[in-house]
């Protein structure tokens, strides 16, 4: 979110290992909460530097349109593309300048665009020029093309309050839109920000009087600053699920998350539950740090929900985060849970986003990521079953290797015979040990909507999942062993 909180404070904190060699036992797969499919996504990290905030638009025309706030503050930048890895590319236009005075003449943070009842509008946050007075202002597209039009400025969104607001986005929900912001609670001293909703009488005008839905209470949203902002929401499964962002904007930035029925009073704050800890943080063994200030979007064929999110690529920061301009935009998969629940997992590491592979002998079952002499019990982590399709693989000559998500440079080999384990790369420094990390892609032997990996050292020999949850490389002559050595990606 908004580059303005200082931070200092605590970030999940991630077990450090020299070395995963894994057993002689077979590693296994296993089943993970987070079940509900759609196909994989292959995306590239970063999409855009030194642009955070970012929303991204799904237009009914098949384009993207993206926007973010630039380092200096001083502008609103469109892009279009009609994927969402060519916004990166893509040619950036100025719709709007900051003015020599009054309102807009400051800061200008955290552009959202949307399509209303046929136009197009910008809400973004405006500052005063030598004063420190923040506000969430509407601007509306003259024309069919936002990159083209005139922006007129339709003005301050008047709240009950005349303090310090950002970071408005809209919704509708059975067909009543809504506004939620971050606003300062003039009840609450002491307190930068939290979420409000009303109901809106056109895009710009609030409908009622609005109610606070949240606000920064919990130990994870206060380091720092004592921020709840930034919220973003997506519907899906009867439910309203709206992200946000709480704490300073350094490596304690992170993401919490409320959820309401999609027939409740949404202005009855009872209707929202709020999770008790954070839903997206930063990530020591990605090198990912302070994520938010998100927006959601559809893959390109529509099947898979997307989270659009700004990060830095280091931890520490000289002097006020304001000031470093680092932030860049990347995209990643959101998956769901049995429970109808997003499960966001963690900041993926940079580079090709992770798939994961379901086993064809079950929906649930996945190849899985773990350490130790035995399978884990319980639930599984989203992220423990997430792989990066390494292409080339380790030996190269049109191979494949497996690196986990969770604990990057980390892959999936043969041993001899049937037996696998995950192995840190910097082990495999020989021809064989690489052979041993790569595998060949197929169709996948029951079902050429999968895929099957046959190790690049041993012809006709496929890495199967077995009945009882075992990985194994061997054979796949039956029926049966050819559903174990077939995976659909998601």
């Amino acid at each position: 979110m908004r580059p303005f909180w200082k931070r200092s404070g605590i970030v999940a904190s991630l077990i450090a290992f020299s070395s995963f060699l894994l057993l002689a036992a077979p590693v296994t797969a296993q089943a993970s909460s987070t079940t509900t499919s759609s196909p994989a996504v292959s995306y590239v990290n970063t999409l855009a530097n030194q642009r955070a905030d970012p929303h991204i638009f799904k237009h009914t025309d098949g384009w993207y349109y993206f926007t973010a706030t630039v380092p200096a503050f001083d502008r609103i930048i469109l892009r279009r593309a009609q994927s969402i890895q060519a916004l990166g590319d893509a040619a950036e236009t100025t719709v709007w300048r900051r003015k020599s005075s009054g309102v807009g003449s400051g800061q200008v943070w955290a552009p959202e665009i949307h399509f209303i009842d046929g136009k197009w509008y910008i809400y973004v946050a405006l500052g005063v020029a030598n004063e420190w007075r923040i506000r969430a202002f509407v601007l509306e597209a003259s024309g069919a093309n936002p990159l083209t039009s005139t922006w007129i400025e339709k003005g301050i969104i008047k709240t009950n309050w005349d303090t310090f607001s950002l970071d408005a986005t809209t919704f509708t929900v059975n067909s009543t839109r809504y506004l939620v912001w971050a606003q300062q609670d003039p009840s609450r001293s002491g307190e930068n920000s939290s979420l409000f909703i009303a109901p809106l009488q056109n895009p710009w005008t609030i409908r009622g009087t609005a109610v606070a839905i949240s606000h920064p209470d919990l130990a994870w949203e206060r380091i720092g600053y004592k921020v709840n902002e930034g919220a973003s929401v997506i519907q899906r499964n009867g439910r309203i699920f709206m992200t946000y962002s709480a704490s300073a904007t350094d490596h304690n930035y992170c993401m919490g998350l409320l959820s309401a029925s999609a027939t409740a009073n949404l202005m009855n704050p009872a209707s929202w539950t709020k999770s008790r800890t954070p839903v997206f943080v930063s990530n020591a063994n990605t090198n990912q740090w302070g994520p938010g200030h998100n927006s959601f979007t559809l893959s390109e064929d529509g099947k898979s929900d997307l989270m659009v999110y700004h990060d830095r690529g280091y931890k520490d920061i000289n002097g006020d985060p304001l000031n470093d301009p680092n932030r860049r935009t990347r995209v990643q998969k959101v998956y769901w849970k049995a429970d109808g629940t997003p499960d966001f997992g963690i900041p993926v590491p940079d580079g090709n986003t992770p798939v994961r592979l379901r086993s064809a002998v079950s929906s649930g079952l996945f190849l899985r990521f773990y350490t130790g002499n035995s399978v884990p019990s319980g639930s599984v982590a989203l992220e423990d079953t997430q792989f990066r399709i390494v292409n080339p693989g380790l030996s190269g000559n049109g191979t494949i290797s497996l690196e986990s998500t969770s604990n990057p440079g980390v892959y999936l080999r043969r041993l001899n015979g049937s037996q696998v384990q995950f192995e840190a790369g910097r082990n495999l420094n020989t021809a064989a040990s690489k052979a041993s990390a790569s595998f060949n892609r197929r169709s996948g032997l029951a079902n050429g909507s999968g895929i099957s990996l046959e190790a690049s050292d041993a012809g006709g020999q496929y890495l199967r999942l077995q009945a009882g949850g075992a990985l194994v490389v061997s054979a796949a002559s039956s029926t049966t062993d050819q559903e174990q050595a077939t995976f659909y990606l998601e």
